[in-house]
């Protein structure tokens, strides 16, 4: 893919200033609104010339803190009220799904590109430009799988990694538009489950990134900036390797 069209790809970055998941531990508004801000920015960074959608489940308009940013490219600015009930019930993944839904419908970014790159906002992905180089248009996600180095278990995929994605409009509404009604959160089934499920239901293939995202910034739920240890980083790799190489994944991989 060339580096001209990865350039026109909406990040959307999902936000709710008001944590309405009481579980989550991060709950300060001005501190999860600060944060929010700095993912714009070193997004900024990282993707100068993409246009930024931040989206906000919470009625939260971040128009007059980005008015103050020193950008490249445009920084388009929605909000609307979650349903608070349905939140609280089945937790920050079906929030996430209503914000993503929201975006969709309403961002004349979104609408005029005809797709999106979706992070959840307070994060941002290091090597986004290397994880887009394979891009094919419609779908691109991270698998994250189980028992890779256990030599007398199966390797299955686990979920799929709902913090970074992208994907074209169509692809979004055809398959995955529902997935956080699906939630059934006291079972333990989130919206990574979901997607996961939609995955291998609808038999897609060749949809998933390599190598993996390098995710930082700070977790909604934890309230900690991630650790990504060059360990860390080398192990993930490697695990992607194993799994890649595996004849069973192989034509999962973009």
């Amino acid at each position: 893919m060339s580096t001209s069209n990865i350039n026109n790809i909406p990040i959307l970055l999902t936000s709710s200033v008001v944590a309405h998941d009481k579980e989550v531990r991060l709950q300060d508004p001005t501190e999860r609104a600060r944060l929010a801000m700095e993912s714009v920015q070193q997004w900024r960074a990282i993707a100068p010339h993409n246009p930024l959608v931040l989206c906000d489940g919470s009625g939260f308009d971040f128009q007059p803190m980005v008015a103050k940013l020193v950008s490249n490219g445009p920084v388009e600015c929605l909000h609307f009220q979650n349903n608070v009930e349905l939140v609280q019930k089945h937790g920050r993944g079906f929030g996430e799904g209503e914000i993503v839904r929201h975006a969709v419908e309403h961002s004349t970014l979104i609408k005029s590109a005809g797709c999106f790159a979706k992070c959840t906002s307070k994060l941002w992905v290091e090597n986004f430009s290397t994880c887009m180089q394979s891009w094919n248009g419609l779908l691109l996600m991270k698998g994250v799988f189980d028992h890779v180095f256990t030599p007398r278990k199966t390797t299955t995929l686990a979920y799929i990694d709902t913090r970074f994605y992208a994907m074209d409009v169509r692809t979004y509404q055809q398959h995955f538009q529902q997935a956080h009604e699906l939630i059934r959160v006291q079972e333990g089934y989130g919206l990574e489950e979901s997607f996961r499920d939609i995955f291998l239901s609808k038999q897609l293939k060749h949809c998933l990134m390599s190598p993996p995202p390098v995710i930082s910034g700070v977790g909604g739920g934890t309230g900690a900036y991630y650790k990504n240890t060059k360990l860390r980083q080398l192990k993930e790799k490697w695990r992607y390797q194993l799994v890649k190489c595996n004849p069973l994944f192989r034509n999962w991989f973009a």
